[in-house]
């Protein structure tokens, strides 16, 4: 495990930001491509908090649609579907990252290997490093495939975030967290992304498996967290919540209104979870 705390530009920063206030870091999703590709880069920044202007999420974690996301849950899946109906392109990623840096806020790109694969793995990688990407979460790739992933990761010195889920093993947590750079991905629970109504309750127990086996390796929890009472919950126990649903849910509810521009329900949510992860360790 390799954490780039030294650098500004590793996402493991924002976490260390977090932990210096007294709380956990709130990590944000939203795919690049919705409502449009100039849509999105105005909702990335909203989810930054406007440029201080409101509350902001710690770190950015831009989606990159495909067509067969298989570990999507709908909201993501109907979010991306029209993204890749309206004409995104991989290389939108880029610009996406471009708009998030420019609000001071790290930014890190989750996509199915696929995509960097056609893309090219060192040219994705150089370009991602090119727009100040901080690395990439890659939910269906496993260290034990990534051989090509880890050697250009480190010659751009990007992040490696890989997944490990209730379901892994102790060894594999180890293999696992050993192969990251910067900080791990605790799914918390089987199966596809969405919100839930409860936090899951095996994911205190995946993180107190995390931090036995590899003490040093930040971690952030994601999958189903959807209010600021459940991100107080998590990052009672984690390094970070990462909450994805719950953003596009209003701005799905708003282009089906007739307004893909009001961003007035994303920002709701987002005080409620930024409230939150402020909350819990105060009162701690």
């Amino acid at each position: 495990m390799s954490v780039r705390s030294d650098d500004l530009r590793s996402s493991v920063s924002a976490f260390e930001r977090a932990k210096a206030e007294g709380r956990g870091a709130l990590v944000g999703y939203l795919p690049v491509g919705y409502p449009s590709v100039p849509g999105s880069l105005v909702a990335l920044k909203a989810l930054c908090g406007d440029g201080g202007d409101g509350p902001g999420v710690d770190l950015v974690e831009i989606g990159l649609p495909y067509s067969d996301p298989m570990m999507d849950g709908p909201v993501i899946q109907r979010a991306g579907t029209r993204a890749l109906q309206r004409g995104v392109r991989t290389r939108d990623v880029f610009d996406a990252v471009e708009a998030v840096r420019s609000t001071g806020t790290p930014a890190v790109v989750m996509t199915y290997w696929n995509l960097v694969d056609r893309y090219g793995v060192e040219a994705f990688a150089r370009d991602l490093a090119a727009a100040g990407g901080s690395g990439l979460i890659t939910p269906d790739l496993i260290p034990d495939e990534a051989d090509e992933w880890l050697a250009a990761s480190e010659a751009h010195g990007l992040d490696r975030i890989f997944l490990v889920s209730p379901s892994s093993t102790d060894d594999r947590i180890v293999a696992t967290t050993e192969a990251c750079r910067g900080w791990g991905y605790a799914t918390s629970v089987m199966g596809v992304t969405g919100t839930r109504s409860a936090s899951p309750t095996a994911a205190p127990e995946l993180v107190a498996r995390i931090r036995r086996l590899s003490p040093a390796t930040p971690v952030g929890v994601g999958l189903g967290v959807s209010n600021g009472d459940q991100a107080a919950d998590v990052t009672a126990y984690a390094d970070a919540v990462i909450v994805g649903s719950a953003f596009i849910k209003p701005l799905l509810a708003a282009e089906d209104a007739g307004h893909p521009e009001d961003l007035s329900g994303m920002r709701a949510v987002l005080a409620d979870l930024a409230g939150g992860v402020r909350r819990v360790r105060q009162q701690g």
